[in-house]
């Protein structure tokens, strides 16, 4: 008698999550005892800021279910209504498709429906990226969801023990490193052509050869201090103009503030036509890293520069507090939002040596972890008390 094999539910809600995810959904994909059911919503659906639909397509993936629920606006109400209406459109989907285990990523506002919608319906929840610290609501949504998830796969040893002071059964933490390394260690080690990202992507703004020496920023607002997007964002963009070296500059994810932050890009394109900047909405993972391989430096404060980038040994001008208080390689240099502070940062980047590669984050088999674990774990959606 052929045994059923276990449903692996992942619900990918924003472009991020899909390059932290990928070498998982492929090993799920894979293994012989797991089915994968892949759900997209929210951002990952949005034209506006780069759907990630027909990549996913692309790379081999069938798509299960489709949550078109993001409310596009650009104040305090809009994150708690996406949240909202996922929660009602997520639980229609697992009560049409019946998973087994629901894998929800991280730590965006969005992935907290996920976890409330899988946990009311008695489904066991398997948590991505819990147990790690930022500077803003997101650690709030990932410390809630690692109370709320049954599994937890945590990139790092720190991760490891933050999950464990919350109270969580160590039966069911598992080190698994992060899977975006995985991605990255695939890239550093497979033979390519050479990126041409202008024909490949189109883009607006300067004429960029990648032969040269360029910068990369990715540069998203801090929903603590969205306010501030604006400035935050018009002042790296003095400051990379005044340094004057071709870039590549992608625009931010969705989130509160994200409005401002770019009408700031918008206006200084107007204002400045003949910058040697270069604005593109998305890449490939894949694509993105290769660039990120042979720049000189990552400006912004993205997690890329923490995570990826601390493996590929690519300096680091980290801007703010977005990422305060995660766990860094040898890689990155803090600054706050002042201009002086990152145009002396990117200078010291551009005038040092490439930093050591570190393996904080793991080694490049997190995918192939995660899915032998899913595979293997007791079926369960309760709790017992761990509190000392």
């Amino acid at each position: 008698m052929t045994l059923s094999k276990r449903k692996i539910c992942v619900v990918v809600t924003a472009r991020p999550s899909y390059s932290r995810i990928k070498t998982a959904l492929k090993s799920i994909q894979e293994h012989p005892e797991l089915k994968l059911q892949l759900i997209l919503a929210a951002s990952a659906l949005s034209n506006r800021y780069g759907s990630i639909r027909e990549q996913v397509i692309k790379d081999g993936f069938n798509i299960d279910g489709e949550v078109f629920n993001i409310v596009d606006s650009d104040n305090l109400t809009a994150a708690a209504k996406t949240t909202g209406l996922g929660i009602i459109e997520l639980t229609s989907v697992f009560h049409r498709i019946k998973p087994d285990i629901v894998v929800t990523i991280a730590d965006r506002f969005e992935t907290i429906a996920t976890a409330i919608a899988s946990a009311y319906m008695n489904i066991p929840l398997a948590h991505i990226q819990g147990g790690e610290v930022t500077g803003n609501i997101d650690e709030k949504v990932r410390h809630a969801i690692t109370k709320i998830a049954d599994y937890h796969f945590v990139s790092s040893k720190y991760a490891y023990d933050r999950v464990l002071k919350l109270g969580e059964d160590p039966e069911f933490i598992f080190t698994t490193g992060c899977p975006s390394i995985d991605l990255a260690k695939s890239v550093l080690e497979s033979h390519y052509d050479q990126l041409n990202p202008i024909e490949k992507y189109g883009g607006v703004g300067a004429e960029i050869n990648v032969e040269n020496d360029y910068l990369v920023v990715l540069q998203h607002p801090v929903t603590n201090q969205y306010e501030k997007g604006r400035k935050h964002i018009q002042d790296t963009l003095e400051v990379v103009h005044r340094i004057n070296m071709p870039t590549f500059w992608f625009w931010p994810n969705v989130d509160l503030g994200t409005d401002e932050v770019s009408k700031g890009i918008r206006i200084f394109r107007e204002q400045n036509p003949s910058n040697k900047i270069r604005f593109f909405k998305n890449f490939e993972s894949e694509d993105f890293i290769r660039l990120l391989i042979k720049s000189k430096c990552l400006i912004g404060n993205s997690s890329a520069g923490i995570r990826e980038c601390s493996f590929l040994g690519v300096p680091v001008v980290n801007i703010g507090t977005r990422q305060l208080g995660r766990d860094r390689g040898f890689n990155v240099i803090d600054v706050g939002n002042d201009k002086l502070e990152i145009e002396n940062a990117i200078n010291t980047c551009l005038r040092s040596d490439k930093p050591k590669p570190s393996d904080l984050y793991g080694n490049g088999e997190a995918g192939k972890r995660i899915a032998n674990y899913l595979s293997k774990v007791e079926l369960k959606f309760h709790k017992k008390n761990n509190f000392k």
